[in-house]
């Protein structure tokens, strides 16, 4: 039973609420070359820091994040991926190249310069095929937070991948349950609420069922291939401004070894900071460190 808020209390000796008229804006959005919309949120004055997000999430993930960069003067920009959160949900298209492409008619719709891109997870991936393919003309650092790459797929050449069998795990769960899916995924190990005397949040895990349910069910389908099998190691060698790597030690949904260490072997001066016990979803459960450590890596 909620507990009962004594509203007179609150509203009594307060200013009055500005009129709606007053406060409301329109949504932001671009159309891309092909036809998608894509909603975007932009905060903030100052040096662009734009952050992409992870699956099956949307840009309400990074919330914590723009909010102090933002009342630290930066402006801070981030976008629902195509098939996710508030932007379309096209049938075809769900790959890393039209990642990549959607995130740089972003920055340029928006005439972004001396950027710093951050991406989590997935977005890990979308900023860096966005070097990979439009180079780091309008960028002046770079940030790979829990983020996928170098590549998660086990192959010859990628002994320290995970096999085949997990991705095709998520694909049947995604098929057979998808609400169900995402809910255990949250309250597990996404969070690594699944860890000994893990303390969970109940708030945490619906926001991330809310943002994955708002998301396109083909989308996240054929975005499962594009997280999994994309190979970055070309991308990454392709990065000639600094970069920031941050990886949790505990991390169960991407494993540190076969990617933040890895990246960060490739790219040259990078600098890798590892976050001991901490989980996949570190931009949450250790938001304070991760602000901190953007805030000093963005001010640097």
């Amino acid at each position: 039973m909620a507990a009962a808020i004594p509203l007179a209390a609150i509203s009594s000796g307060a200013q009055a609420a500005p009129s709606a008229a007053a406060i409301m804006r329109p949504a932001s959005t671009i159309t891309t070359k092909d036809g998608v919309e894509l909603y975007y949120k932009d905060w903030g004055t100052g040096q662009p820091v734009v952050f992409c997000h992870g699956w099956p999430l949307n840009s309400d993930s990074w919330e914590s994040q723009m909010f102090h960069l933002a009342n630290n003067g930066f402006r801070v920009i981030a976008h629902d991926r195509r098939g996710h959160g508030r932007s379309s949900q096209p049938w075809t298209g769900n790959d890393m190249d039209h990642y990549a492409d959607d995130l740089a008619q972003v920055i340029e719709a928006l005439d972004l310069k001396n950027a710093i891109l951050i991406g989590f997870s997935t977005g890990g991936g979308e900023v860096a095929r966005y070097v990979g393919r439009h180079g780091t003309r309008r960028v002046a650092k770079l940030g790979l937070i829990s983020a996928v790459p170098p590549l998660m797929l086990k192959t010859a050449d990628n002994p320290g991948g995970l096999p085949i069998e997990v991705f095709d795990g998520i694909r049947a769960a995604s098929v057979k349950d998808r609400s169900q899916f995402y809910l255990d995924l949250a309250a597990g190990p996404f969070y690594g609420f699944n860890r000994p005397g893990a303390k969970a949040s109940q708030g945490l895990i619906n926001a991330w069922w809310m943002q994955g349910m708002m998301a396109g069910h083909k989308n996240t389908y054929d975005s499962i291939k594009a997280f999994s099998e994309t190979d970055f190691r070309a991308d990454l060698k392709k990065f000639d401004k600094p970069t920031l790597v941050i990886h949790g030690a505990d991390d169960q949904i991407v494993p540190i070894d076969a990617a933040g260490k890895a990246s960060a072997a490739i790219v040259k001066h990078a600098r890798l900071i590892i976050y001991p016990g901490a989980p996949h979803g570190l931009t949450d459960t250790h938001k304070e460190q991760v602000n901190a450590d953007i805030l000093a890596f963005a001010r640097s």
